[in-house]
């Protein structure tokens, strides 16, 4: 192992930067050249790769987003566009690669360690959703955006006793959902993973409206329905004004928490580790604040679920 690279693939994520200025600095200390690979799958089957030295990383871990840059690619799934990918990596002396991101990033890299190049993954998304791992790279920091957000949006609903809802992203993950709204003291929290009752959060609205309470915070991951939904079947059935507020892309950004930057760096580190031992086809993962890796095989064959006692929790606290 000479010469490793790294890309960013799918989503930004906060701490993303952190984990490429981990393996980066981390190659260069063990001897080896480190390239970085910009635009992700798509960079890769054009060849578009670039040096990485110190100072290349330099003021870049309190930065959010990716200084790779990101690309989805269907071409890459394609037979053609892997050939691709692994003709550059092979003319560029390229003896393995680190990719950070999610799920269909990592299928990529599994395509690419079948094929020859041994591949490490590093989890970066802010959904949360990859089995085996307690979290991933920038899922804490899009949760205290989250969470930011409710309190603001808490102080006018107050002021106009209205209720809100406000739909978070996760893709099909109840997570910063689940998380934000029992640390932000919503009503009701709505995910994917139990089963969703409006006649619930109806009659839980109501109650609270008997015993005096003129506003409320409803939570709705993007994976369940949208906002505007929830929001016009509550005005149906109780006849309180309601307002909707889609977070969006707003989860993405921002400066990573201490937590992430952290967690980028030890996984950053620990795959470059990981290549040097000979280990390929892997995903660095963090359970119980200890890393392992995990076969890139079994993360795709297993199923990411949500602590439920928490959605239980929530539920009681907020009566």
């Amino acid at each position: 192992m000479r010469k490793i690279a790294v890309l960013t693939s799918g989503g930004d994520a906060p701490g993303m930067n952190a984990a490429i200025r981990a393996v980066v600095r981390s190659g260069i200390f063990n001897g080896l050249s480190v390239l970085g690979v910009r635009h992700g799958y798509q960079g890769l089957m054009e060849g578009d790769f670039l040096p990485m030295d110190l100072g290349s990383v330099g003021d870049i871990i309190h930065r959010g987003g990716t200084i790779l840059y990101s690309a989805r690619s269907e071409t890459f799934k394609t037979d053609e566009g892997q050939m691709k990918s692994v003709y550059y990596l092979k003319e560029n002396n390229i003896d393995g690669l680190i990719v950070i991101g999610g799920d269909g990033s990592f299928r990529g890299a599994h395509q690419l360690s079948k094929l020859g190049i041994p591949t490490v993954g590093i989890p970066g998304t802010i959904d949360n959703d990859i089995p085996f791992t307690d979290y991933t790279v920038g899922f804490d920091t899009a949760l205290n955006t989250v969470i930011n957000s409710i309190d603001k949006i808490r102080d006018t609903a107050t002021s106009h006793e209205r209720t809100y809802v406000v739909e978070v992203m996760g893709r099909d993950a109840g997570d910063i959902a689940l998380m934000s709204g029992l640390a932000g003291g919503a009503e009701s929290i709505i995910i994917p993973e139990t089963p969703f009752n409006i006649d619930e959060v109806v009659n839980r609205l109501l109650h609270g409206n008997n015993r005096g309470k003129k506003h409320s915070i409803i939570i709705v991951a993007e994976g369940v329905t949208s906002g505007l939904e929830i929001r016009q079947l509550i005005s149906e059935r109780t006849g309180f004004e309601t307002r909707v507020t889609v977070l969006g892309h707003v989860q993405r950004g921002g400066s990573p928490t201490a937590f992430d930057r952290l967690l980028g760096s030890r996984m950053g580190a620990e795959a470059v580790s990981l290549l040097l031992a000979g280990k390929e086809g892997v995903m660095v993962a963090i359970q119980n604040n200890q890393l392992i890796s995990v076969p890139l095989i079994e993360v795709f064959n297993s199923k990411h679920s949500v602590d439920c006692s928490l959605h239980a929790l929530a539920h009681r606290l907020s009566i």
